[in-house]
């Protein structure tokens, strides 16, 4: 059977699932495709290419059409919650999607379409970039510390942490820590998102407050 580029990508992203970032190496793919590793190289020339194709493909659909009628805060909000959804689909999602620089055609729609509702914002080209990718990295900060804290073992998570930090229950940073043990992953990233919206909205050109 021919082996696609495609076949490879998706193999990489299943291997990525079962060992993670760190064990994805190219003979363990070839070995999982049940190819040998020069039939991967007639498709990547090395692993950062290869790397490149799975951030774009974990991109797909971030930049589907938007609903009509939306204001543009609800558009980026909504824009930031579908790249959240994508880095989570598959492990490690947001630490390839970081470690890569990759103009592919998903990549390059989903930074067009948050550019776009900025620049319809009224925001100069400049300042829609800046801003999109400001968001864009608090999305990929905020999810490589969310998949990072969903591996953590039972005896050495944020609970057992704080119980072996020897701060007092009133500390600020102990009372801090327990918060982020006891809440929820994905609410404190729809927080912090509309957060970070709110604070774009003061420098809306012509906003009193800019």
């Amino acid at each position: 059977m021919l082996l696609r580029r495609a076949d490879v990508v998706s193999g990489a992203l299943d291997l990525l699932d079962a060992e993670g970032l760190d064990g994805l190496t190219m003979r363990r793919l070839g070995v999982a495709l049940n190819v040998q590793a020069g039939a991967l190289y007639r498709h990547f020339p090395n692993k950062e290419a290869l790397l490149d194709a799975m951030a774009d493909q974990l991109l797909e659909g971030v930049a589907e059409p938007l609903p009509s009628g939306l204001p543009w805060p609800d558009r980026l909000e909504l824009l930031g919650e579908r790249l959240h959804t994508a880095l989570l689909s598959r492990r490690d999602g947001a630490r390839v999607v970081s470690g890569t620089f990759a103009p592919g055609p998903r990549t390059m729609a989903a930074s067009r379409s948050a550019a776009q509702v900025l620049l319809e914002a009224g925001f100069p080209p400049n300042r829609a970039w800046e801003i999109a990718f400001a968001g864009f990295y608090f999305v990929l900060g905020h999810t490589i510390e969310e998949q990072t804290q969903s591996r953590l073992p039972a005896d050495d998570d944020w609970t057992a942490r704080l119980a072996a930090s020897g701060l007092e229950a009133d500390d600020p940073l102990a009372m801090g820590l327990k918060a982020l043990a006891a809440g929820d992953p994905g609410e404190r990233f729809s927080y912090g998102l509309r957060v970070f919206i709110s604070g774009v909205r003061q420098h809306t050109p012509g906003n009193a407050t800019a």
